[in-house]
């Protein structure tokens, strides 16, 4: 199996379109009107669109709030923040690895975008803990993702896969890369986003919750260009659409559903507004939608509706803004000119 070798910044003797996305010839130079795949445009540019900063947000009130949360809904909050915050670090690593190898421009620019913004939602759960609890809290917040067992062999697998490509890249690593890109945009935050909107809607920690639908508005966009990049290489490398690769994919999008299920009754358990058998459904209707985006079947037949309805204010969709469940209003910025709101303390 040929390695594929990091890419020339510029090498002017080959062409500026791209023969190829991975292992395929390029200039360098991007060219926006020239692209093998014109569509990676428009999804740079919705990409482009959602740019925002972790300190536009008020906390305020989640600040007020916070102290009175109850026991379970303060562990969870830094359990699922140390979740978070473990899955967002190395998805702009591995972005910045698919930089470093696809021969395509277009991608590295889209890659590129997609880091800077997996790095902005990274600051943003420390700007929130930073703003509701102290530092001894915050450092074990961020301990978790080598500390809790749970947490670990929930990650197993994205742990193995991510640094076989880092150590070992070529074309089956990366598109290996890209499933587990899109399990983790598109599957893996979810049980922890409905947290957040669970105490949203009973009008809690609002802030928190504004900050995590613009995080989840992102990773909509971040799985929907991954999982086109993806298609566009596997239909350059036919040799790896085959019925084994096929097999592997849904195997671990089985084995990925089964571990978010484990993960969500684990840290959720306790949490009143949380139905766990309908979070379960939830996520294999995750699953199905992440599926279809990759080209491959549903393999949740019983979950092809969102069984979850009242997260429908909050996610579901590529384009439309989030609103509030009990408010039903536009949720756009609310910025503060002063660092967390404190001086309106």
């Amino acid at each position: 199996m040929a390695t594929l070798t990091r890419v020339k910044v510029l090498n002017p003797a080959n062409p500026n379109k791209s023969t190829a996305i991975f292992g395929g010839k390029a200039s360098g130079i991007l060219n926006w009107n020239d692209l093998s795949h014109p569509h990676f445009y428009t999804i740079r540019q919705r990409i482009r669109s959602l740019f925002w900063t972790a300190n536009e947000v008020d906390m305020t009130q989640d600040v007020k709030q916070f102290p009175n949360l109850s026991k379970a809904e303060q562990e969870a909050f830094l359990k699922i923040i140390g979740l978070l915050a473990t899955l967002d670090g190395p998805q702009t690593v591995i972005a910045m690895k698919i930089v470093d190898f696809t021969t395509d421009p277009s991608v590295k620019s889209i890659m590129a975008t997609i880091a800077d913004q997996e790095s902005e939602h990274n600051h943003s759960y420390a700007y929130v803990l930073s703003s509701v609890t102290t530092l001894d809290k915050q450092m074990d917040s961020f301990e978790m993702g080598r500390s809790d067992e749970v947490l670990m062999k929930r990650n197993e697998r994205i742990v193995d896969i991510y640094n076989e490509f880092a150590e070992n890249p070529t074309v089956e690593t990366v598109l290996k890369a890209m499933v587990y890109t899109t399990l983790l945009e598109g599957l893996f935050f979810y049980s922890g986003f409905a947290f957040f909107y669970n105490l949203a809607r009973h009008q809690k920690m609002v802030g928190t919750s504004t900050m995590i639908s613009y995080i989840n508005r992102d990773e909509l966009q971040h799985g929907k260009a991954i999982s086109d990049i993806f298609r566009a290489a596997l239909a350059e490398n036919p040799k790896y659409n085959t019925e084994e690769f096929t097999d592997w994919i849904y195997d671990q999008f089985r084995h990925s559903v089964e571990q978010e299920i484990i993960w969500s009754r684990y840290v959720l358990g306790e949490i009143v507004g949380i139905d766990l058998e309908e979070m379960a459904g939830y996520v294999k209707y995750r699953a199905n939608k992440m599926l279809r985006m990759l080209g491959l079947s549903e393999i949740y037949p019983e979950f092809t509706d969102n069984p979850m309805k009242w997260i429908r204010a909050y996610v579901d969709n590529f384009d439309d803004t989030k609103t509030d469940f009990f408010e039903q209003t536009s949720r756009q910025y609310v910025k503060t000119s002063n660092l967390n709101g404190f001086d309106d303390l």
